[in-house]
């Protein structure tokens, strides 16, 4: 008979030579996998290295030019708005401070005045404000001149009074347009400053022959498709009213959802739009494009599809 101890033996010497196998196969696998695999880390190592060099050079190629852009931006300009005066809009609170003010530096090298910078909150144009904002124009606190839009669309209606209390009207046949009433100016501006939907930037805003708007991003609230409809009504009564206008924003403004988008898809308003107004050539192009609206002239321009670079120069 078989005794127990045959058979544990037996496993024992079993498994062993299980065991032996897989270590002298792996050991024999062990040294040209592990090279294979250190010369795949190497190489990667050394795309990786080529490609932060790349982008350090291409980054530095970019800086160049945007330095270039920024030295020249000036002399392209000049003359663009001689004597002309411009009020900026701003579109919430998260317009870069260097953007304002280098439109607002290019516009004085075109020989433009800025009258002022009004900036709109993010309850600008939302449900929340719509009451108080109905209230306000319907009340006895508004200018004696204002003439209010045959519509009950609150938005319609706000658009209508800023741009009638902001803009200068065009010369006609007739003689130059009629300034509006700076007390009525800063009385409107003031009430509205009251209900929450717009600042002053400026210690004064009075009113211009032209606007720029300024947006960034998308915008992002629960009700942000009413915001669209109220923020793109306000840059067309503003374009209607005065000598022209220009929305100008970044990429992120020209995709689905930003005022920018919004304003180049409405077959109802004809203003020239800008989608790289955070770059020296952006900021450029924006005031040509204003001196373009001044002509009859308007486009898009930017790096987005279906856009010019920059716009037409003055014939």
């Amino acid at each position: 008979m078989i005794d127990f101890r045959y058979h544990l033996v037996s496993l024992i010497a079993v498994f062993l030579a299980v065991a032996l196998g897989i270590i002298i196969g792996t050991t024999q696998l062990n040294g040209p996998l592990t090279d294979n695999l250190q010369d795949q880390v190497s190489a990667l190592q050394t795309d990786k290295r080529e490609l932060e060099d790349q982008t350090q050079q291409l980054q530095a190629q970019l800086d160049d030019v945007g330095s270039f852009e920024e030295a020249v931006g000036p002399t392209l300009v000049e003359d663009a708005l001689t004597d002309r005066s411009v009020v900026l809009v701003l579109d919430g609170t998260d317009v870069a401070p260097e953007v304002v003010e280098g439109v607002t530096a290019l516009l004085g090298s075109a020989g433009a005045t800025v009258t002022g910078t009004v900036r709109l909150t993010d309850a600008y144009g939302t449900a929340d404000a719509e009451s108080s904002l109905s209230s306000y124009l319907t009340g006895p606190g508004l200018p004696a001149g204002w003439t209010p839009p045959e519509t009950d669309d609150t938005g319609e209606q706000a658009a209508a009074l800023l741009a009638q209390v902001l803009m200068v009207p065009p010369a006609t046949a007739d003689g130059p347009g009629t300034v509006p009433d700076a007390a009525a100016t800063s009385t409107v501006l003031a009430g509205l400053e009251q209900l929450e939907v717009l600042s002053r930037d400026t210690s004064s805003v009075s009113p211009a022959d032209f606007a720029v708007v300024l947006t960034t991003g998308e915008v992002d609230s629960e009700d942000a498709d009413e915001r669209l409809e109220s923020l793109v009504q306000l840059v067309g009564a503003l374009d209607a009213q005065g000598s022209g206008a220009v929305i100008a924003g970044d990429q992120p403004a020209a995709d689905d959802g930003g005022l920018v988008a919004a304003v180049r898809t409405d077959p109802t308003v004809a203003v020239s739009t800008v989608d790289n107004v955070g770059t020296a050539a952006g900021r450029i192009s924006t005031v040509l494009a204003l001196a373009a609206e001044g002509r009859g002239t308007t486009g898009a321009y930017g790096t987005g599809e279906d856009t010019r670079p920059v716009p037409p120069a003055a014939s």
